[in-house]
């Protein structure tokens, strides 16, 4: 059994021209069906604030009522911006630094510096009256360093074995 040159795979016939399309031939999805990117499209929505209402729907606040100027992110989900307030990138907390493309596709700076001079848009979410301080999350970094000196300090007084030590629950 030698190399031969020859190559062992059989080619299919071509479809006569009057015939039905080979079922396996271009397989897709169904419509509908979720793609592989689509929860972390989601992920990535709520956590840059990009939760606006699809059109045909008003570009309404669901919190408050107030109108929002809607766009479409690049990962297909709409935000609404606070409308008519450009403001200096550098005085808007990373995460909420929205820029809006010419073709009217907004994105998300996320923690990257601004330009020096850029001017961005901030989402209705950190101005709008119907949401509590906590619910808007406007200082990420700061929540995420609370957290952190809140899991140090329990493993501290864990091994202190101080009476502020959380109660032996295993």
């Amino acid at each position: 059994m030698g190399d031969t040159g020859e190559s062992s795979i059989i080619p299919l016939p071509d479809p006569e021209p009057d015939s039905e399309p080979d079922p396996d031939g271009h397989r897709q999805q169904p419509p509908g069906a979720p793609q592989p990117w689509e929860k972390t499209d989601r992920a990535q929505a709520a956590e840059e604030g990009a939760t606006g209402p699809e059109p045909p729907a008003p570009p309404l606040c669901p919190h408050c009522g107030l109108a929002g100027d809607r766009h479409v992110t690049y990962y297909g989900f709409y935000v609404l911006l606070e409308p008519g307030l450009p403001v200096p990138a550098h005085r808007v907390p990373a995460w909420h630094r929205w820029y809006v493309d010419s073709n009217g596709t907004a994105w998300n700076s996320r923690e990257d510096e601004p330009e020096p001079g850029a001017m961005c848009r901030i989402p209705h979410q950190v101005a709008c009256p119907g949401l509590r301080l906590e619910e808007i999350g406007l200082w990420r970094w700061l929540d995420a360093v609370r957290a952190d000196n809140e899991r140090r300090a329990r493993r501290k007084a864990d091994e202190s074995g101080t009476a502020e030590a959380l109660p032996n629950v295993g």
